[in-house]
């Protein structure tokens, strides 16, 4: 989550904030960690997007990063990692 974070908010370890002209929305930055790292990956085929016959690559988290302050984004935590269908982490 500290990569979707950082990504959102752009600001470093020390508070000091880095092009803020650069920030990207919560929604941007989930995209950019999912649908657009498969493109890139060239694997859009079978991952990136919940679609009937991609693997079901996915977690659960216990905020919705859409739904709260940019800001507490990093304190997300994950609940369930789910890997090919099968549960690889569960808190």
């Amino acid at each position: 989550m500290r990569v979707l974070w950082t990504a959102v908010e752009r600001t470093s370890r020390s508070g000091k904030i880095i092009g803020p002209d650069e920030r990207i929305t919560p929604y941007e930055a989930l995209k950019g960690i999912t649908i657009w790292s498969a493109y890139q990956h060239f694997e859009e085929d079978k991952k990136g997007t919940l679609e009937n016959g991609k693997l079901a690559d996915l977690v659960i988290l216990d905020k919705n990063p859409l739904k709260i302050n940019a800001e507490e984004i990093k304190d997300i935590q994950v609940l369930k990692t789910i890997k090919e269908g099968k549960i690889v982490f569960e808190k």
